[in-house]
């Protein structure tokens, strides 16, 4: 993107982070280790083959890591930060801001959030019914915008700073105390297909005039 790999923007911001110690890569393919490497960032092993399928959880793959870091190195942090790089707007403050919402709330995660668009809130869905469109929701349905509820959603997400005794020893991502980051519509572009990689090019080309 921008002609540069998609990787080289997350660890951009990861590298320019106040918080961060450490910054690991973790792949099964070599060349993409190779180019980690070139951008500056830690390769300490190569993603074992079972965990590197489409339908992998990240979960597995975060305690995986942290396992092998402890066996290889005896290195255990005490926080972990997950950041995909399928988030390229995402900037070295979101991750700090998280980092520093972790620690002062004492909380088990910090997920960055976004806001959703009004007209994707429960009261304004709506299904087909034989061709006929119903609401979704059950009871009045606000028309104005003022009136519909603010609700938020992962925006890939973006950063998640997880306490690591939750990923390892409670096997979850998020743990029961989560706190939210909110993150503009702009910084939460998550590139999921062919579209969402134009637009972030266009967006990216526009910010770099």
């Amino acid at each position: 993107m921008g002609g540069r790999p998609l990787l080289a923007y997350t660890t951009d911001a990861a590298r320019a982070s106040q918080r961060l110690t450490r910054v690991v890569v973790s792949t099964d393919d070599e060349e993409i280790a190779g180019v980690a490497r070139q951008l500056g960032v830690d390769v300490p092993f190569l993603r074992p083959p079972q965990l590197a399928a489409d339908e992998t959880p990240m979960l597995d793959v975060l305690v995986d890591l942290v396992a092998t870091l402890g066996e290889r190195e005896q290195y255990r942090p005490d926080v972990l930060v997950l950041l995909q790089p399928t988030s390229p707007f995402r900037r070295a403050q979101h991750i700090d801001d998280a980092v520093e919402l972790l620690t002062s709330s004492g909380s088990d995660s910090v997920v960055s959030v976004t806001q959703v668009p009004h007209q994707f809130t429960p009261s304004s869905l709506m299904r087909l019914q034989q061709d006929r469109l119903v609401p979704w929701a059950e009871g009045p349905v606000p028309t104005r915008r003022q009136d519909k509820p603010q609700l938020f959603a992962r925006n890939g997400p973006a950063v998640l700073a997880v306490r690591t005794s939750v990923v390892s020893d409670r096997r979850s991502l998020y743990g029961e105390d989560v706190r939210g980051l909110v993150m503009s519509r702009a910084d939460s572009l998550d590139i999921d297909d062919g579209l969402d990689l134009e637009l972030a090019s266009l967006l990216m080309a526009a910010r770099v005039k």
